[in-house]
């Protein structure tokens, strides 16, 4: 019988910060917005409900027994995928600028696809970690699984979200040892699919286009960004000091959920943003070497593919606020203002630490 030992604390201390950060930006950002609903303290307090709630689930996620939560797995999946096709049913579904990816539960929303991230790192490391199957199935099978989950976040649309489970997938067809020639085939199979959708509907060129250029529209496709640089260079070395952030007053949209580390970095400077992204390099650097050294299969692929999931979130999130790849809508998690991200991630994060303990 395996030796239980203690959590890994360094891990649960990079959670607890990168919430700490979160709940002070989201504190910061949101009194403009919360104004036009009323309430200066409006999202501050609801983004404080969902910390709780995500706390809750992080303890659940630590105590719960990971052989049931395997067993659970293709019903986690099932129920994910159906939550995900509800999204287009009229009056259950909700859309916000223009996309539909929530499920309206009256007070509170709920998005299927930060659910489905979870249930496909599981239904996926359930299947690499099953000994009597070949290795073109093992190969074969996660990509079936992000086919079939593509198909309707693409419709919502949600390029973002795809491109970070495509990634996700892939870190785990890695870390279950598929040969490398035939992954970095599918890299450029999926790289040049990415591409194509990129060009396939008119606002994702517009993205594209303005990545390249965003002076060119500075008032349409490129005015995000062009506001998000502007709020990143303002902030200089040491930033303008927490509060005083000026993009956030309906310069910059999105500001304090997608584009939340653009604030950051306006108000705590350059220090402030390359602190945040060490946080994150130790949370994926200490995530890894739990999924390294834990003994079954299963549960390394698991961690694996959460801090993946996670990590790949944040790095495409950064990298667009900094301008560095065309804009799409992802959250940076445990920071952004969100109440099912936020909620899922902790869960996440939970079931980390719990199989950090074998």
């Amino acid at each position: 019988m395996s030796k239980v030992k203690s959590i890994d604390y360094l891990f649960l201390f990079m959670v607890l910060l990168l919430s700490a950060i979160g709940l002070v930006m989201v504190f910061s950002a949101s009194p403009t917005m919360g104004l036009k609903v009323g309430d200066a303290f409006y999202f501050i307090k609801r983004h404080l409900f969902y910390l709780v709630l995500g706390f809750m689930a992080l303890y659940y996620g630590l105590r719960l027994d990971l052989e049931k939560l395997k067993s659970l797995a293709e019903i986690i999946f099932l129920f994910s995928f159906l939550f995900l096709l509800l999204v287009f049913i009229p009056g259950v579904g909700r859309k916000v600028l223009g996309a539909a990816r929530w499920i309206d539960l009256g007070l509170l929303s709920f998005q299927p696809s930060e659910l489905i991230k979870f249930s496909m790192v599981l239904y996926a490391a359930k299947w690499l970690a099953k000994e009597k199957i070949s290795s073109f199935q093992r190969f074969l099978f996660p990509l079936f699984l992000l086919g079939l989950v593509a198909l309707p976040i693409l419709k919502q649309p949600d390029l973002g979200t795809v491109v970070v489970l495509g990634m996700t997938v892939l870190s785990l067809l890695f870390l279950a040892g598929i040969d490398m020639l035939p992954l970095v085939g599918l890299l450029l199979v999926v790289g040049a699919t990415v591409l194509g959708l990129a060009f396939s509907a008119p606002y994702r060129l517009r993205r594209l286009t303005a990545y390249l250029n965003p002076w060119q529209d500075p008032q349409g496709a490129g005015f995000q960004i062009i506001q998000s640089l502007l709020a990143v260079g303002s902030g200089g070395l040491w930033g303008l000091g927490l509060g005083a952030s000026r993009q956030k007053f309906f310069y910059l949209p999105q500001q304090f959920t997608d584009f939340i580390f653009a604030i950051l970095c306006e108000e705590l400077g350059f220090v402030g943003g390359v602190t945040v992204i060490i946080l994150f390099l130790l949370f994926t650097l200490r995530g890894f070497r739990v999924a390294l050294r834990v003994s079954d299969s299963f549960r390394a692929y698991l961690a694996g593919g959460l801090v993946s999931w996670l990590s790949f979130q944040a790095l495409i999130n950064i990298l667009v606020v900094i301008g560095l790849i065309p804009t799409t809508g992802i959250p940076l998690p445990f920071i952004s203002y969100g109440g099912t991200s936020t909620i899922i991630n902790l869960f996440a994060a939970g079931i980390i630490l719990n199989i950090s303990r074998k």
